[in-house]
């Protein structure tokens, strides 16, 4: 294979006799590289190299202006931004979401060499006629908005001029005014120039290509195959022939460069896979077969990352037998952990409210990796700090939480928890000891690749320093952190390698001039390649068009030249695809494979959808085996005591009973920023427990009840700090549950004070605790059963045992008809811990006749739900409601038999599904 650069030289080689006194202008500065190795291996003498220059390089010498970075260009245009027109102005953090935007029209205007001043008039009569208010009167708003349009012209040419007066530009005034000086360039050099390899130009770089070529013995190679030419339609080459049909230099003289390989024998294989690890060890795979049988391939292998995210995983997949790897570009900064560290510093300073630090934001960063590194070289454990930090429920952590769990002398603490509120300049001076001290740390363990990222942040935050010392538009956190995030996208670390040899890892865009025999691309998605329809600019759609400025259709045409350029002289072809649905990346294969695929003139692609096996397994039930140790475990539980939800959890699923009855496994301990279920619960119960416990063995009076009534709030109040500890419940959803408790009860007491009119209630006992110990026919120990009651009171000469439930009680959870449901179907647990807790008060107290109901706070309007064996469907009667002897029997079976079950040593715990 005879690369296109390499012909190049060939060519000039027939015309040129000196190579030194050539000026070589390509794309890119990697093709450079490649281009010097060319006239190197053309000649037989030593020479002085002649001029290569990248288009930008080269474009900056004849602008006579240095590019200015994004960074400053931002800062200068807000400064601008701010000194023209008297409307309102936004505040610098609000002007970095949209200054980019307006940066990159900028940029774009002048590329194409467009007349700024006209463009923004016809902008912002747009706008004056799309403006929401057909009323001749407009509000303040409206006159700042349209304000705003109207000044766009102004302030892009105000913004041009100062940084003309500086000498530097952005990227399209160094374009523009390249444009102006190339007549003044020319009279100065008088060396000829040679164009490689241009596909897409801006109105500005076909200016000074056409004007250098028109005025001097110039020339200019285009790396295109006639197959792509000669097509009308075909996007490849929809450029180039617009260049043939309109450059007089072109009309004149033959195109060089034009090819014809594409259409030569090649072995190209489309695979989609299902997401971007797959790609990526899809890709490992193929290496790995090259590697094997072929190592020489390697040397003019490409592997072309079309997404760039995919870098990290690629490089895990390349097999480690591969020792030659030169990596063309660069790995994202923000994708180290070290980034992800300042990123919680940030959070937790950022969010921090007059109630502290809220505990989410804390906990990460103190269990961020980075952070241990810092703290463990004190013996400091993160782990204390943070299940304090659960116990106590802290929501939102104080100075005087910190104070107690960290000690301020060590002297990292400070910096990471500063006890003032944070300045963006004191937060760029902690950062900066923070950066040092991990220095130290990374180089006592010799951890070279965190020590680069880490030089690479200390530099990002001198920047930041400096910014800040020389304007004085970032005034708090917020606006420090999105400045930050924007100079941390950009920024890279950069791998040393050797382009000329081994595996070459590159973007779609470092691959242009450059050919190699085996290229494989990833990532060939629509949305990816070509990107989409974006239009992150403030020009419409139809003033773009109107004025010349490109849109998507030239966009796309760009990437499909690349792509088909890629193709032209390679031979082994794999183009990868993700075949996964997603929003945001595609799961629908490129329009260019399908190009090809559905291409007559090309017999040669195969299609394949690379995906694992599947094989549908039948879901394993958990079955717990009883072990003699389990036996033993359950023994000494039964001995102690089986509570009724504990037997309820068992109907629920028995293996959550054995593991969160038998072997203690609960929860994690988690913060509850709200206030949970069962807190809720709890502080409802205490409540009720203390305003009723003046009236045990006492009738309820209204005299007394009102009294309780009063009581109310302090109540609960006090109940809410006991129970939800150190948890804040002055805001929010907490505040909600408050008012939503008292409320509750309140409901509660008027419902008893209107009760005393038709009945008389005597409270017998509250929150008591009942344990029975059973002799179960089989089980040769004895079993415990043992509950708490909530209420027992009798009301009109009947027993009535209460519990309170804060949720919703339907009468169907608490009335049967078949007694085998009690111990099989969990929907009737709570009539089930009803009769547990009447067949204890049975036990102790016998009676022929007592009811037992559920009381739900969240429904009082239903009154008491008793429990009730109904022999069909219909309302229940009082008698129903009753529960004997007969009712207590047939439960003792019931339950017998249930316990039985668990203590059988033949029968397993099988899970059941919930």
């Amino acid at each position: 294979m005879r690369s296109f650069i390499a012909e190049v030289i060939d060519d000039l080689n027939l015309t040129v006799d000196d190579f030194e006194h050539l000026v070589f202008i390509l794309p890119s500065k990697r093709a450079g590289t490649f281009l010097k190795k060319a006239i190197s291996k053309s000649i037989a003498k030593t020479i002085i190299s002649p001029s290569i220059f990248s288009i930008e390089e080269f474009i900056e010498q004849v602008s006579g202006l240095t590019y200015i970075n994004n960074t400053e260009q931002l800062f200068k245009l807000y400064e601008t931004y701010l000194t023209v027109g008297d409307f309102e102005k936004e505040s610098f953090e609000s002007f970095l979401k949209w200054g980019q935007t307006l940066l990159q029209d900028f940029n774009e205007i002048d590329r194409y060499l467009i007349d700024g001043p006209e463009l923004f008039s016809n902008l912002s009569s747009i706008q004056e006629l799309n403006h929401w208010s057909l009323t001749n009167e407009k509000t303040e708003l409206m006159k700042n908005y349209l304000h705003f349009w109207n000044h766009l012209g102004p302030i892009y040419s105000l913004f041009n001029s100062k940084l003309l007066q500086e000498n530097v530009g952005h990227q399209g005034l160094v374009y523009r005014k390249a444009a102006e000086n190339i007549g003044t360039y020319l009279s100065h050099n008088s060396k000829n120039h040679v164009f490689i390899g241009f596909n897409a130009l801006n109105n500005a770089e076909s200016e000074i290509i056409q004007t250098i070529l028109d005025t001097t013995k110039s020339t200019i190679y285009f790396d295109i195959d006639s197959y792509f030419l000669e097509d009308p339609v075909h996007d490849a080459g929809l450029f180039i022939r617009k260049h043939t049909s309109c450059w007089n230099y072109l009309k004149k003289n033959s195109l060089k460069g034009l090819s014809n390989y594409y259409l030569s024998k090649k072995k190209i294989k489309a695979v989609g896979v299902p997401k971007n690890i797959s790609q990526s060890k899809y890709v490992g795979n193929i290496l790995k077969e090259i590697q094997e049988y072929s190592p020489d391939k390697l040397r003019n292998t490409a592997l072309i990352l079309a997404d760039e995210n995919l870098l990290n995983p690629i490089l895990n997949s390349i097999p480690e037998t591969i020792d030659k790897v030169n990596i063309t570009m660069g790995q994202q900064l923000g994708n180290s952990p070290i980034a992800s560290f300042f990123e919680s510093l940030f959070a937790i300073h950022e969010q921090r409210t007059t109630k502290g630090w809220f505990y989410k934001d804390f906990i990460r960063l103190l269990s961020h990796p980075v952070t241990s590194i810092l703290l463990n070289t004190s013996g400091f454990s993160t782990n204390e700090v943070i299940t304090t930090l659960k116990t106590k429920n802290w929501a939102y952590i104080t100075k005087d939480h910190i104070a107690s769990v960290l000690d301020f002398k060590m002297a990292t603490i400070p910096l990471l928890f500063s006890q003032a509120f944070m300045e963006p300049k004191q937060f760029i001076a902690n950062s900066h000891v923070l950066i040092l001290e991990l220095k130290d740390i990374y180089t006592q363990n010799g951890n070279n690749l965190a020590l680069e990222q880490l030089y690479k942040f200390h530099t990002l935050f001198n920047q930041l320093q400096d910014l800040l010392f020389k304007y004085d538009y970032i005034t708090n956190l917020k606006g420090l952190k999105t400045l930050y995030l924007q100079l941390l996208a950009s920024e890279t670390l950069d791998f040393k390698g050797d382009p000329l040899e081994g595996l070459q890892v590159m973007g779609m865009l470092e691959s242009r001039n450059l050919d190699f025999e085996t290229v494989i691309l990833t990532s060939v998605n629509e949305g990816i390649l070509p990107s989409g329809k974006s239009n992150n600019s403030f020009i419409p759609f139809d003033l773009k068009i109107a004025h010349g400025l490109p849109i998507y259709k030239e966009k796309d045409a760009i990437y499909t030249y690349h792509f088909y350029r890629l193709l032209q002289r390679a031979k082994n072809i794999h183009l990868i695809y993700n075949t996964e649905p997603d929003v945001l990346e595609g799961g629908e294969k490129s329009r260019l494979i399908t190009q090809i695929l559905t291409d007559p003139n090309r017999k040669d692609v195969t299609e394949i959808i690379a995906s694992p096996k599947v094989t549908i397994l039948q879901e394993n039930v958990e079955s717990i085996r009883k072990t003699d140790d389990l036996i033993s475990l359950i023994r000494t539980y039964a001995t102690k005591g089986f509570s009724p939800s504990s037997l309820s959890n068992y109907i629920r699923n028995p293996v959550d009973f054995y593991k969160q009855n038998l072997l203690g496994i609960n929860d994690i301990a988690t913060v509850e920023e709200t206030v949970a279920a069962n807190t809720f619960g709890t502080i409802a119960h205490d409540t009720l427990e203390e305003l009723y416990t003046p009236f045990i063995g006492q009738e309820l009076s209204k005299e007394g009840l009102e009294k309780a009534k009063s009581q109310i709030e302090d109540t609960v109040q006090k109940n809410f700090k006991k129970t939800h500890l150190d948890g804040d419940f002055s805001t929010g959803k907490n505040l909600i549950s408050y008012y939503v408790i008292i409320k509750y009860i309140q409901n509660f007491i008027e419902i008893e004070i209107e009760g005393l009119s038709k009945c008389t209630t005597k409270v017998i006992a509250l929150e008591q605790n009942l344990s029975v110990t059973l002799k179960i026919p089989g089980i040769d120990f004895p079993v415990v059963l043992k509950g708490k009651l909530d209420r027992i009171d009798e009301v009109d000469g009947v027993v009535r045992i209460i519990d309170y439930k804060t949720g919703r009680v339907q009468k169907s959870n608490v009335e049967i008809k078949e007694w085998d449901s009690l111990v099989e179907d969990y929907q009737y647990s709570k009539a089930f811990q009803l009769l547990c807790y009447s067949y204890m008060y049975n036990h102790i107290h016998p009676s022929n006749s007592i009811q037992a109901g559920i009381i739900s706070l969240k429904n009082l309007k239903a009154g008491t739900q008793f429990f009730a064996k109904k022999e069909s469907s219909g309302r229940a009667t009082k008698e129903q409601q009753r529960i004997d002897s007969e009712i207590i029997s047939e439960f003792e079976r019931c339950l017998f038999h249930l316990i039985s079950e668990i203590t059988n040593p033949e029968i397993d715990f099988l899970e059941k599904e919930v």
